[in-house]
């Protein structure tokens, strides 16, 4: 995937900060323009404006370095003035990094009133990175009480919003103790669970964390952010954690209520005046561009995602000495499957998870080693980007491109995991309400056949009935897309069926039994929301042969799901279904029925002979209700097709079965041969081809002529002319009575 050349960012990686550095001439250029060119170009009018910005911004930041004691916003000119300087170029172009250590001091260190101090948190907008050094020495005014809970609370909640931000975070992980002992305070404690969430790693799971989370818990009931973080605690050491934790995926934590994200966006769609530029996805040291559009910034692997500093000097030395001097790997190192499979179980993931969605080695890695941990993380990211970034959930989202590119690289990553992220399925169930059908169309449908296996109230009020409503109003090819898309859950949940049978041992053999009950109950309810669907869509768009194809297409899965998923399920497409395909003016439709009844009648003919036998340790018996519906189509396709009986030996309460005395009244004379594989409307066009083949001088068509001998040419005709199904059908179902003759000619 490529991602969008953001104007605040620098074509090329920061190679590192020097706290020192007082050149904002890269920040000034807007990060395109190489320093050593610069003073070759001619000044422009932007470029002088750019000038004069950032003089006003040095000497608003050489102001607030050498504040002393407090100072009083009322009647002071000059702060008011390099106040407004600050969150002018804050919200117009972000801050350069060297502005953050200066700020973030003043703010935290109380030499001002709340009002600047919260003035100077919200013009915190970086334009490309954030020094790791300037969040450490912010956080140790914290240590000293010189700034009101109020002020601690905002910079709690710019930490978390900017955390991708951020250059280098290993110095940060060394504060996990410090931000944890912030728990105590009930006001801190969401965004501290959340911070501590971002941070945590296996060797930070403590029993005596533990213990504080649990009894922070009973003292303030079941709050979703302590859940959050026992339930990370519980995937890394789940010897530790021995309650009973929701397992569910839900959203743990509140989208930060700063300003930072419209500021950040606001600034990107500025920066956006010229055509991006685009970058090719690469493992290298770029930093985040931007953080509202997370799937252009995080979906590849900054080098400070590991939390290592000096990484382009470590590149310089030999990598095996590297590794072995280190607990972890770093990702951004990972290169090929053979390292891979030497470091599978020393591995760091990035603090970035949305990363993780585009590298093949680290989705092998997922699909290799179940951390739970991994999933977690990644559902959490996941769940938050989507649900900020649904164009129809987020009023101005212009952004309808990038989502689709977002919504297509999830699919990929399910497809290639071969399974559905909860968080997917909670943003589906939040968010089809609201849809309009016609947004990222292709992409939702998509996801929708990747939804986990659920109860059937949950998928019914959240999945069926929003899908319904458009299904009913809208075009016919978004019906046969939601058709697709029902056809390809089918098949994943039958899927995830074979691959745990086919994975479970002789002693599980016996606990599958509710599992596969409760699979049988969700699988039927699908198949029939399908079946109810079709037949009311078949009659609202007057029987079209382009929605048959796609509803028969679902019943040739449901017809072998025996034999081929093992799973001990037949249901019979209802008769909306059943008697339109049937009576299809077109062969192919026809042909899909006959090949469906003979998967059918295989399946339920090795059910019958298992029942019997009793070799079957997993024993689920048909109802006779499916035999009986079965029996019922057959009379009726043989009475169509072979016998010409129909009209009276159709013994289906919504079949073909008419009174002699009725069908006179029609005026056709053959009424009786009017379906038989002569005359059928979808054969007659195979008819009158063979006829002229059989008899080129006879220009009259005499259908009657096709008989005897001639009715067997003609079969052998119609087979060859690939009627596949036809022929199955015909050949399992119907007692020849001239095999012999048959055989001969």
């Amino acid at each position: 995937m490529q991602r969008r050349q953001s104007s605040k960012t620098p074509k090329q990686p920061l190679q590192g900060h020097h706290k020192n550095q007082t050149d904002l001439s890269a920040w000034r250029k807007g990060g395109r323009i190489d320093p050593e060119k610069s003073v070759q170009n001619h000044p422009t009018p932007n470029s002088q404006k750019n000038d004069r910005q950032q003089d006003s911004l040095e000497q608003a930041l050489c102001y607030f370095e050498k504040v002393q004691d407090r100072v009083s916003l009322k009647k002071n000119s000059v702060l008011q003035k390099h106040l407004a300087t600050v969150e002018s170029i804050a919200l117009q172009r972000g801050l350069p990094p060297e502005g953050f250590d200066v700020l973030l001091n003043v703010a935290l260190s109380g030499k001002f009133a709340d009002t600047v101090n919260t003035c100077l948190l919200k013009s915190l907008v970086p334009a490309s990175v954030i020094p790791e050094s300037s969040i450490i020495s912010s956080v140790s005014w914290l240590c000293v009480g010189k700034c009101s809970s109020n002020i601690q609370l905002l910079f709690l909640k710019w930490l978390i919003t900017v955390f991708d931000f951020i250059d280098h975070k290993e110095q940060i992980h060394a504060l996990y103790g410090f931000f944890f002992s912030f728990l105590q305070d009930e006001k801190m404690c969401p965004y501290v669970c959340h911070l501590l969430y971002l941070l945590t790693r296996k060797e930070n799971v403590r029993p005596f964390r533990i213990r504080r989370l649990l009894d922070l818990q009973a003292k303030m009931g079941m709050q979703s952010h302590l859940q959050a973080l026992l339930s990370l605690y519980k995937l890394f050491c789940p010897e530790l954690v021995t309650i009973t934790l929701p397992g569910k995926m839900k959203t743990y934590f509140k989208n930060s209520e700063g300003p930072w994200k419209a500021a950040i966006n606001a600034i990107r769609q500025r920066s956006q005046g010229n055509s991006p530029l685009s970058q090719p996805l690469f493992l290298g040291t770029a930093q985040p561009q931007s953080r509202k559009r997370k799937w252009n910034t995080q979906l590849f692997i900054p080098a400070s995602s590991t939390n290592r500093n000096n990484l382009e000097q470590d590149r310089g030395k030999n990598h095996v000495d590297l590794y072995s001097t280190n607990k972890s790997f770093p990702v951004e190192q990972l290169q090929t499957f053979p390292q891979l499979l030497e470091n599978i179980h020393h591995l760091e993931f990035p603090s970035q998870m949305g990363s993780v969605l585009t590298n093949p080695l680290l989705l092998h890695y997922m699909n290799c080693i179940k951390d739970e941990s991994v999933y977690l993380r990644l559902n959490y990211w996941m769940g938050q980007t989507l649900q900020e970034e649904c164009t129809w959930c987020v009023a101005d989202n212009q952004y309808e491109d990038e989502f689709k590119e977002f919504l297509e690289t999830v699919y990929k990553t399910e497809c290639f995991l071969q399974e559905g992220f909860s968080s997917c399925e909670e943003f589906l169930y939040k968010s089809l309400p609201l849809w309009d059908g016609f947004c990222c169309r292709s992409q939702i449908l998509r996801l929708v056949s990747w939804i986990p296996l659920g109860s059937f109230s949950e998928m019914k009020s959240h999945l069926y009935d929003p899908l319904a409503q458009l299904f009913f109003t809208s075009s016919l090819y978004f019906k046969c897309s939601v058709l697709e898309s029902l056809k390809e859950l089918l098949q994943n949940w039958l899927n995830w069926h074979v691959i745990h049978l086919d994975s479970a041992s002789d002693s599980q053999v016996c606990s599958l039994n509710t599992t596969l009950s409760g699979l049988v109950n969700v699988v039927a309810e699908l198949i029939q929301f399908v079946g109810w669907i079709s037949t009311v869509a078949l009659r609202l768009e007057n029987n079209p042969t382009f929605l048959l194809y796609f509803i028969l297409d679902f019943y040739e899965t449901v017809c072998d799901m025996y034999l081929r998923y093992s799973l001990p399920l037949l249901i019979m497409p209802p008769a909306g279904v059943f008697y339109p395909a049937l009576l299809s003016m077109d062969s192919v439709s026809l042909n899909q029925l006959c090949y469906i009844m003979y998967r059918y009648r295989t399946n339920l003919v090795a059910a019958k002979e298992n029942e019997q036998s009793k070799k079957k340790i997993l024993q689920f018996k048909f109802s006779s209700q499916t035999y009986q519906e079965y029996n019922q189509y057959i009379i009726a396709m043989v009475g169509c097709l072979w016998t010409s009986t129909a009209f009276q030996k159709d013994i289906h309460p919504q079949g073909l079965r008419m009174d002699e005395e009725l069908l006179k009244k029609t005026a056709v004379q053959e009424f009786k041969t009017s379906f038989n594989i002569v005359y059928h409307p979808a054969m007659m066009g195979y008819a009158v081809l063979f006829l002229q083949q059989a008899w080129p001088d006879d220009t009259t068509f005499n259908f009657s002529l096709i008989k005897g001998k001639k009715w067997n040419w003609y079969l052998e005709y119609l087979y060859a002319q690939g009627l596949k199904g036809l022929k199955l059908f015909i050949e399992s179902s119907i007692n020849r009575v001239s095999q012999a003759s048959h055989s001969k000619a």
